[in-house]
């Protein structure tokens, strides 16, 4: 019997695919979220952000604030914005209204863009991982999330400082001001370097020994000073007008919030200059204080 051959066919030896190198996808670069706060009602904190913010959007800057003084809003007029809220802070965090749907764009540029507070609502209605949550999705869009923490250290305070990195402590030449400035920063994350804006200086008074000096003040907070707001009336007018004073370049005070947006954006700008220190006020300073104010 014969012997049946077989052909096997000579394959050629498969060569491994060539598995291209993955394309690395950029990591999103989150803009900053900058709390303002204080500690005391009244020193500025709404005019400081409502500034600051028109600044950094006249220098190209993509930036939105955020009012996170539950029940009490008042950052949209300051900004002129009051009658084109139609969703707030709440509504969106509640579901009740797109993000994009309840961001106002100002009116002089449209970089800058304002999410007001609920004004018929609780600071306690706002939950903090929410509120969190929120402020990492501004980061996304802006480079820039200014928040404006209502007074004091209760839940709307907590609620100001979940989501951002930094904080403005705005601080006006009183022993009020400064030692409620003071208990604000000891609140503050370890791991924060706040930085200081000293708001409605009368240099004068200063000089007259009746008003804190910058030093004055510092002496006790010890921060790094962001810059010096002067006392003037055009202040009132302008936010009783809607009218940030950072787009007047006649203002003096314009000029001074403009420095300070500079700064804050690592733009070059001259040093923030202080006041001659005033020995009766530092020495009261000394004394609430434990004598810090005499170092």
């Amino acid at each position: 019997m014969s012997e049946l051959e077989v052909s096997v066919p000579n394959f050629e030896p498969i060569e491994p695919a060539v598995v291209p190198p993955a394309i690395p996808v950029p990591a999103v670069k989150l803009g900053r979220a900058i709390v303002i706060t204080s500690g005391k009602g009244g020193v500025g904190k709404t005019t400081t952000t409502a500034n600051l913010g028109a600044a950094l959007a006249a220098m190209g800057k993509r930036v939105v604030l955020i009012d996170a003084d539950v029940g009490l809003r008042n950052l949209d007029i300051v900004l002129g914005l009051e009658n084109r809220v139609r969703f707030h802070l709440l509504d969106v965090i509640e579901g009740k209204a797109e993000l994009d749907d309840a961001l106002i764009r100002d009116k002089r540029n449209e970089n800058l863009h304002l999410l007001a507070a609920a004004q018929a609502r609780e600071k306690e209605d706002v939950d903090g991982a929410e509120m969190k949550g929120l402020v990492e999705r501004l980061r996304e869009k802006f480079e820039y999330v200014l928040i404006d923490s209502p007074a004091g250290i209760e839940t709307g305070f907590r609620n100001a400082i979940v989501g951002a990195q930094h904080a403005i402590i705005v601080c006006t030449p009183e022993v009020s001001a400064v030692r409620d400035a003071d208990r604000v920063v000891g609140l503050l994350p370890s791991d924060w370097s706040p930085e200081l804006i000293v708001n409605r200086l009368r240099p004068a008074l200063v000089r007259k020994g009746k008003m804190l000096s910058v030093e004055d003040v510092n002496a006790i907070l010890r921060l790094p000073l962001l810059g010096v707001i002067p006392d003037e009336p055009g202040v009132i007018v302008a936010t009783n007008r809607g009218e940030p004073l950072a787009l007047d370049a006649s203002s003096p005070i314009g000029a001074a919030y403009r420095s300070i947006a500079a700064r804050l954006a690592g733009e070059p700008d001259e040093a923030p200059t202080a006041t001659p220190r005033t020995g009766g006020l530092l020495s009261k300073l000394g004394a609430l204080f434990g004598g810090a104010g005499n170092s």
